[in-house]
């Protein structure tokens, strides 16, 4: 079996997807992609690709270090997510020509359903509360929402107590019925992390997710030492190698490596292996789209540690298509009172609907993130 042609697809909402083919009519597909930067990406995929035409696909492991060692600099956001979305395709066409899930490929399931939750509210988030309602209505009781909007560096009581009230609502009005976990989204400083997390611990989230940004990382141990509640990193982490370096620090709880992001399904196994070393929770950052989510669920259902699982469906960023168009096997992606079983078709267990794929490439996607900016005009983080 030889790899003979790939096809990038650049979709709404901020997608790109990758189709591998091979010359026994197999098809891999995965999704290399950072969102706001796709044209990057796609460029990294083209220059990597060219080392693997004409190879057979099932070597996987050789391919992931040819990628990533091959050229004399690595890693980074572009770079790892090219590989990251390569190595999906490759899983894919394994799985499908051997006739089996990729979770049985890495040594079968240890679970049979996956615990998921929703995202609620928006980018400077409103209304959450009969958000929530509305899903739990829908089976569902855990969710995730941007804990504040913009905040300066150091920022006036006014505006803490603004987010408190916000958190406090959801408390006062659902109580223990729901859990929830926050994003802080990389937009609160260091100072302003030790005073949101002690003002946030009576309302009790499930996790507050990058309490600062991951350049700030040596940072995790003294917040966690702070406060009662589980911190949650890795979005914004690309190899095992960053990671390593937050395992060592410690104070993160729960590590958050995306699958297309993060080199893929063979690097992410290693990432959350190790993180099981040290006694920390898996849970895969996935706001983007079914290829993404189907590797996630691979490595979820193969790793004891995995605790909850982000999906994208009914995202705020979702304008102009959703997770299931794109895919022809809508029911295996069902989620009943938040849970999600093992996707057992072969391979990634994705049946792309190709047609629509190539409808929404035709229009394209240029999806940027806003550009924030404080009221004195400096930029803020978004």
């Amino acid at each position: 079996m030889k790899i003979t042609h790939f096809h990038l697809y650049s979709v709404q909402p901020r997608w790109l997807f990758l189709a591998v083919e091979t010359d026994e009519g197999i098809t891999g597909w995965g999704e290399p992609v950072i969102e706001g930067r796709s044209h990057s990406v796609a460029a990294a995929v083209e220059e990597l690709m060219s080392y693997l035409v004409g190879k057979d696909p099932r070597h996987i492991n050789d391919h992931w270090q040819t990628m990533y060692r091959g050229g004399f600099y690595r890693g980074g956001p572009v770079l790892m997510s090219a590989i990251a979305g390569i190595d999906q395709a490759l899983w894919d066409i394994k799985g499908k020509t051997l006739g089996q899930p990729v979770y049985e490929l890495l040594g079968g399931k240890l679970r049979n359903k996956m615990k998921t939750y929703s995202w609620v509210g928006g980018d400077d988030p409103s209304e959450e509360v009969d958000h929530m309602r509305n899903l739990m209505g829908q089976g569902w009781d855990t969710f995730k929402l941007n804990g504040c909007g913009r905040l300066k560096m150091v920022d006036s009581h006014r505006s803490v107590d603004n987010v408190v009230k916000r958190i406090a609502t959801i408390r006062e009005s659902l109580g223990s019925t729901v859990d929830f976990g926050l994003d802080f989204h990389g937009r609160v400083s260091v100072p302003m992390a030790k005073v949101l997390l002690r003002e946030l611990e009576p309302f009790r989230p499930l996790f507050v997710e990058e309490p600062v940004l991951a350049e700030q990382a040596e940072q995790y141990e003294t917040l966690s030492r702070s406060t009662s509640i589980i911190l949650a990193a890795g979005e914004r982490m690309f190899s095992r190698f960053e990671f390593k370096r937050v395992f060592e620090g410690g104070g993160i709880g729960i590590v958050q490596p995306d699958l297309s992001h993060a080199g893929g399904i063979t690097e992410c196994m290693k990432i959350a292996s190790m993180a099981e070393a040290y006694d920390v929770a898996l849970a895969p950052h996935c706001p983007l789209g079914p290829i993404a989510l189907a590797a996630c669920l691979a490595v979820d259902f193969v790793s004891h540690n995995a605790v909850i699982q982000e999906q994208s469906m009914g995202i705020h960023y979702n304008q102009g298509a959703d997770l299931l168009d794109y895919v022809n096997n809508k029911d295996d992606f069902m989620i009943t009172n938040g849970y999600i079983k093992p996707l057992d078709k072969p391979g990634l267990g994705v049946d792309v609907n190709e047609e629509f794929v190539k409808e929404m490439a035709e229009k394209g996607c240029d999806w940027k993130n806003p550009v924030w900016r404080h009221e004195d005009g400096s930029i803020a983080e978004w």
